[in-house]
């Protein structure tokens, strides 16, 4: 049995100011993509020539806007409302967590797409080399989870079950790095390595979506629902339910777009 290491969620004080673990997952997540995006770009000649420096930089301002603001409406609402709903001022407190993904994916794409028809950029490929490298930001996320002893585990008799303070005294599975391992570092790799092959654009984007949906069912079954909703029917979870609608679009998405090369 392991003890969870508390570990203080502040990374820094200055002053009165307070920098959170939490927030410099994130801003880290987001260096990174920024990166390894550009140089996919680079790698295939589009850098400067289908997009420029100045357009990027301005499409990343809007991911980023609605990464946090599609993650955090959609937690609000669809896995806490009434708590917000009495403590509207709390909405703005992101450093303690609360991010819902479905919506940190929904929201940039959202976003992604009115920049690129604005600016006339190819939405399709900017989508594929940003989603190629995005379960490196999510792999950070889960590992704020971690920091902040948030999302644990179900209880477990393994060895390796945590036991989280806020959590009770019984031993859970450390749901938030099988997360990490799976959602971020293992679809991190099948995307990365798989990302100069002939495929259709929209592809990486689609097989994210399908990617990331088996491992969150799959992580799901370790993870402790959450407690203000608890199972939505039998076994079934809120992240469950989500993931698998995005299991389906992912994969029709995929056929369509191959078959599409195919006739053309």
């Amino acid at each position: 049995m392991l003890h969870w290491p508390n570990i203080d969620p502040v990374a820094i004080h200055l002053g009165p100011l307070a920098i959170h673990w939490y927030g410099l997952m994130y801003v880290v997540g987001f260096l990174l993509i920024y990166h390894l995006a550009k140089r996919q770009m680079i790698e295939r000649a589009e850098w400067e020539t289908q997009i420029t420096p100045e357009h990027f930089e301005g499409l990343f301002t809007w991911l980023i806007l609605g990464v946090v603001l599609g993650g955090r409406l959609a937690y609000i609402l669809f896995y806490n409302f009434p708590y917000y709903a009495h403590h509207p001022v709390e909405v703005l407190y992101v450093w303690q967590g609360g991010m819902s993904f479905h919506g940190g994916m929904l929201g940039p794409i959202v976003a992604g797409w009115f920049y690129c028809r604005k600016h006339k950029l190819p939405f399709l490929m900017l989508a594929d080399r940003i989603f190629t490298v995005a379960p490196l930001g999510l792999a950070l996320g889960r590992m704020g989870n971690f920091i902040n002893g948030e999302l644990w585990g179900r209880v477990t008799d393994m060895p390796w079950g945590m036991v989280f303070p806020q959590a009770g005294p019984e031993p859970r599975h450390p749901s938030q790095l099988y997360e990490l391992a799976l959602e971020g570092i293992v679809l991190f790799c099948l995307l990365w390595f798989t990302r100069k092959k002939d495929w259709p654009e929209g592809a990486r984007v689609a097989l994210f979506l399908a990617g990331y949906a088996v491992a969150r069912i799959f992580c799901e079954q370790f993870r402790q629902p959450d407690v203000q909703l608890g199972f939505l029917f039998a076994s079934v979870t809120m992240g469950m339910l989500l993931s698998s609608l995005m299991l389906i679009a992912g994969l029709i998405w995929l056929v369509l777009l191959f078959r599409r090369r195919e006739t053309n």
